[in-house]
């Protein structure tokens, strides 16, 4: 007979086994639930990193990114106009002004004489007497523009002997290959390549200022002859450039066909160089500088990590953009940003002090030092705060520590990249308005033709008159000229 508290055990027991299931079933939606808060709230965190980084992206602007100020919006630039500089338009006090100078009297091709016919005093007649101090003015006027066409004709003579037919030799010593001088074709790659007016454009102008018909077809021969015609000069400002003392470089982007390329510079107080390749890689760029001699002066690219820390220049108007990001965070990263742009100020009064004069090289490095020691203890306590996309950046900066301050102890060297950045920037609207070029032909011919334009102009050379003098040198296979020498071509040269 079964024992009735038996089966109250048995009922307890089930009961506790239910509680026990409900209590594992429970437990296992706490752990679901659980499980699901740690998944949201991984994704709230990534969502809140991704509105920072929106946000501080919408931020940017041409004061504390590297973007131009072309990028801004009209609000941006609304706020820069807002608060302009306290100086007035035009001429300071005390500047002298410039005037047009009065050309000499052997350029000029008419002189028109003016004699009073008689005396203010007396009335009396007056005698026509050359005065050596006579009061000039001179107007310039550009004559009627004719191109000149030369017809080369081979004429065939029949024997009167034999009756044989002959023609004249096709001499090639004498007879161009092509159908436009020397002038006309520097003329018409210098107004491609040099002002960068459309290849459609271009013919017009050519029409309407030269009165010469070319179709598209032939001018983009021409660019192609006149950019192996430069070549020889190219290469002399590449060789300039790789031996000078103190180089500034720059980069950006460019496009051949629609597909993405790099376009650099290297330029010196005394001549540029631009090249069009085909990436940014350590690897492509390193032939670029040639034996890695002299002071590099550039920004923290890290494609430029081949040259020595010791022998380069950091850009310190790239490190002032991006303190004043930091700056405009809350917290510890605007507070870090607005000691460091407090230091940055310092740096360029000494410097300021220094280029005008009002203190000497030593009192420059003397100063240098504690603002050296305060911007490194600054950089150390924002590493160590461990802020995203602040801490990491302020390392990147200390491991440039020993390219910071080359500025202050070698003669020559700038604390910016100003230099390099202004050469390029004619490149970059080129850029914008073409959208690139087509094919490397057109690569070679556009960096072969802005490297002769800016060191020529740097020479104090005409570009029209080394243009024609290359042009001519290809035509007669003769010696290209050399944009460095001694005795400037004059500048009548290229009327």
């Amino acid at each position: 007979m079964r024992d009735w508290r038996d089966e109250r055990i048995a009922e307890l027991e089930a009961q506790g086994a239910a509680k026990d299931a409900r209590i594992a079933e429970l437990e296992a939606q706490v752990a679901a639930k659980d499980t699901r808060i740690a998944t949201l709230e991984e994704q709230v965190a990534m969502l809140m990193k991704r509105v920072t980084n929106l946000e501080e992206k919408l931020r940017q602007n041409s004061r504390n990114s590297h973007q131009p100020p072309s990028s801004d919006s009209p609000a941006e630039r609304k706020q820069r106009q807002s608060s302009p500089s306290p100086r007035k338009r035009g001429g300071q006090p005390g500047h002298g002004g410039a005037q047009r100078e009065l050309l000499p009297e052997a350029q000029v091709d008419e002189i028109v004489d003016l004699y009073p016919a008689e005396c203010e005093g007396c009335w009396a007649a007056l005698p026509k007497v050359q005065d050596r101090c006579a009061s000039r003015y001179q107007q310039t006027e550009m004559p009627p523009v004719k191109p000149h066409t030369t017809e080369w004709r081979r004429h065939q003579v029949t024997c009167p002997h034999c009756g044989y037919k002959t023609r004249a030799a096709h001499d090639e010593k004498v007879i161009p290959q092509s159908p436009f001088g020397p002038r006309l074709m520097a003329i018409m790659a210098m107004i491609t390549g040099i002002y960068h007016v459309s290849r459609r454009s271009a013919v017009g102008l050519l029409f309407d200022l030269l009165g010469v018909r070319v179709s598209l077809g032939a001018l983009s021969a021409v660019e192609a002859r006149v950019g192996e015609a430069v070549q020889p000069v190219v290469d002399e400002a590449w060789e300039h450039v790789r031996g000078a003392g103190v180089k500034h470089t720059d980069g950006t982007s460019w496009y051949q066909a629609g597909l993405s390329m790099a376009l650099w510079t290297i330029a010196t107080t005394a001549a540029t160089v631009f090249k069009i390749v085909s990436d940014n890689s350590k690897k492509t760029l390193q032939p670029l500088y040639g034996a890695l001699t002299g002071i590099l002066v550039s920004d923290r690219a890290t494609s430029l990590t081949f040259w020595a820390m010791e022998r380069r220049q950091v850009c310190w108007a790239h490190l002032i953009r991006k303190f004043v990001s930091f700056s405009e965070r809350d917290g510890p990263a605007g507070a870090f940003g607005r000691q460091l742009l407090d230091y940055a100020g310092l740096v360029f009064d000494y410097w300021h002090a220094y280029k005008a004069g009002t203190i000497d090289r030593a009192t420059l490095i003397a100063w240098m030092a504690p603002v050296k020691k305060q911007v490194r203890e600054v950089l150390d306590k924002a590493i160590a705060a461990g802020i995203a996309q602040v801490s990491g950046a302020c390392a990147d900066v200390v491991e440039h520590e020993p390219a910071l301050w080359t500025f202050a102890d070698v003669d020559g060297v700038e604390p910016t990249n100003n230099h390099a950045e202004r050469e390029i920037r004619a490149f970059v609207l080129w850029r914008k308005r073409s959208f690139g070029t087509q094919s490397e032909r057109g690569n070679v011919f556009a960096a072969n033709m802005m490297t002769v334009g800016h060191t020529a102009r740097k020479q104090k050379r005409n570009v029209l008159a080394v243009l024609v003098e290359c042009c001519k040198a290809q035509r007669h296979g003769a010696r290209a000229p050399s944009l460095f020498q001694a005795r400037p071509v004059p500048v009548t040269a290229a009327a």
